[in-house]
């Protein structure tokens, strides 16, 4: 019988398989998922949904709902979590965490409860006789009634301090250095969910980075969270050396190698999503700082609009990339969003009847039917070397994940001669001054001119929540300072938003990035510009003239279109 119609379904029953049932029909478990999540629960007799939990199938989100509809309950709002105490402590606190249950309110004699599972059997009796109450019941997410839990209920002890506390201060001893000794304590199961649990909750702060740094007397644990760091919750520092030593076994490192720099990587599935995770250690004063980066797959929009391209900038991308051949340069710090802008480039030039081939350190997202080629140079494959064998391959397209040297700049230059569109990056600060740069790295004025199609240079800011932004006032002061005139037409009146915070973004009034763009396209009198070595101002100017518009003029209309604010604008780049 299909899940829609079982409206006689009653909480203590385990409907597990209808529970799976549902979320395969709704895209969220795969039919070999659904598969091996039958065959353990007929091995080991355990509920669908623990198993399901446990493997990390699928999010907390997405079980939640599944357990809605086929047990036909209400969800949890977010603000029916209570601030006070409901039920004066008649039920105890272990029973609340072992049971992922919390009362919400009484009403009629009965008490409402947010409960994870409603296939408990035992549950609805036992809340009864403890409370004297009839039961009535809520699907909550197992993070959310443990949060609820935690502020009414506990006594500062959290998810990760009850882990940290079967450890032991076993860290302190003499085995710190002792490497079989470290590989059993990373093998437990207290370390094991301890890393975990880190993982877990920096993928919901919707981190792109986990900054792991021993000093002395503690371990720090910070996030990057739209590219700021954000100091978290972490373990003690007799759990360190632990700790470190599981991220590494996990991440195919050599833990008895603590004086060198090493690299590796994750692949780990945590609440359904599928995780790619960079791994990079060194050594420091008090141990070794790990470093790990997210690669969420479903996170990633391989769109230009989405990222942030509009207008004019979006148009000029796209003629681009229309052209047959030439060289397309993508420009910024580090952390500046160019991987990702590369990846959108291939993601619209991916045709069946293109061979696309790429080079890069490291390949940060495998797309389907582009040859990705990972540097490696302990055996002399580096961009130069990888790059003279592409050309051989007959490909399309190259992309050549950054220019760091002359020959690879040179090669990749010849490489668009010959009729190949190469997409690459460059550090630099705008678009104009990657022409100086690879002037600087020796390739020829006249190679330039006829290669370069197109340069972009870019910036992330974070963007604004669109739940909680407050509208402000451009006060005459700012309207002197920034001119925010000129970016609106016929003298009409703009706003200025400003962050607040709200429980959708973190409390930070931001939630996500967007790209703020300069686009100069080579046309023949930037040309005649290069080929008399005018410096980089310059050329900047007639690209303005030409109709470029600058990373400060395109923040400043993202700025009054709501999307980001002027601080955001101005911490990442100068004014014009």
């Amino acid at each position: 019988m299909p899940y829609e119609t079982h409206h006689h379904l009653t909480p203590g029953i385990d409907y597990g398989s209808e529970v799976a049932q549902c979320l395969q029909e709704n895209g969220k478990l795969t039919p070999s998922d659904l598969q091996r999540v039958t065959r353990l629960a007929e091995e080991s007799g355990e509920a669908f949904s623990s198993i399901l939990n446990k493997l990390g199938l699928v999010s907390e989100r997405d079980m939640a709902d599944a357990l809605s509809k086929v047990y036909d309950l209400p969800s949890v709002a977010e603000d029916e979590y209570p601030d006070v105490l409901v039920l004066d402590e008649m039920l105890s606190l272990r029973f609340m965490r072992e049971n992922h249950v919390v009362p919400l309110y009484l009403q009629d004699d009965r008490v409402i409860l947010a409960v994870a599972d409603p296939g408990t059997g035992y549950l609805q009796s036992a809340v009864t006789m403890a409370t004297g109450h009839g039961v009535g019941y809520k699907i909550g997410t197992p993070s959310a009634i443990e949060s609820a839990i935690e502020r009414l209920y506990g006594s500062g002890r959290t998810a990760m301090g009850e882990i940290v506390d079967t450890l032991g201060d076993e860290g302190d001893g003499d085995h710190g250095d002792d490497v079989e000794h470290l590989k059993d304590m990373a093998s437990e199961a207290p370390v094991i969910r301890l890393v975990n649990l880190i993982m877990q909750r920096s993928l919901e702060l919707r981190a792109s980075d986990i900054h792991l740094e021993p000093f002395e007397g503690r371990l720090k644990v910070r996030c990057r969270i739209d590219g700021v760091l954000q100091e978290v919750e972490a373990p003690p520092a007799h759990s360190t050396a632990a700790v470190i030593s599981r991220i590494k076994i996990m991440a195919n490192l050599n833990i008895a190698e603590r004086r060198i720099p090493q690299d590796g990587r994750i692949t780990l599935r945590i609440q359904g999503k599928e995780l790619d995770m960079r791994v990079s250690t060194v050594p420091t004063l008090y141990g070794e700082s790990v470093v790990i980066r997210l690669l969420n797959k479903e996170s990633v929009l391989l769109d230009f609009t989405a990222l942030g391209f509009e207008g004019e900038a979006l148009r000029r991308v796209n003629q681009m990339l229309d052209l047959p051949h030439g060289v397309i340069l993508v420009t910024g710090p580090t952390g500046s969003g160019k991987s990702t802008t590369l990846y959108t480039a291939l993601h619209r030039l991916n045709k069946p009847q293109r061979k696309i081939i790429t080079v890069e350190d490291p390949v940060e997202y495998q797309l389907e039917g582009v040859n990705q080629i990972q540097v490696k140079t302990q055996v002399g494959l580096n961009f130069s070397s990888a790059l003279r064998a592409i050309v051989r391959q007959d490909p399309d397209v190259i992309m050549v994940g950054e220019m760091r040297d002359t020959e690879t700049a040179r090669i990749a230059v010849q490489s668009a001669l010959t009729g190949h569109l190469v997409l690459s990056t460059l550090h630099t600060n705008d678009a104009a001054g990657a022409v100086a740069r690879l002037m600087d790295m020796g390739v020829e004025e006249f190679l330039l001119t006829s290669t370069i199609n197109g340069i972009v240079a870019q910036r992330l800011v974070r963007r604004l929540c669109q739940d909680c932004r407050e509208t402000g006032t451009i006060t005459p002061e700012i309207e002197k300072e920034f001119a925010f005139s000129r970016f609106l037409p016929n003298g009409q009146p703009g706003r200025i938003y400003h962050a607040k915070g709200c429980s959708q973004c973190g409390g930070t009034g931001y939630h996500g990035r967007l790209s703020i763009v300069e686009v100069m396209l080579m046309t023949d009198p930037l040309r005649q510009l290069v080929m008399q070595h005018a410096d980089a101002s310059k050329i900047n100017q007639l690209a303005l003239a030409e109709g470029m518009q600058s990373m400060y003029q395109d923040g400043i209309k993202k700025v009054l279109a709501g999307l980001t604010t002027l601080e955001e604008v101005m911490r990442v780049c100068e004014e014009d």
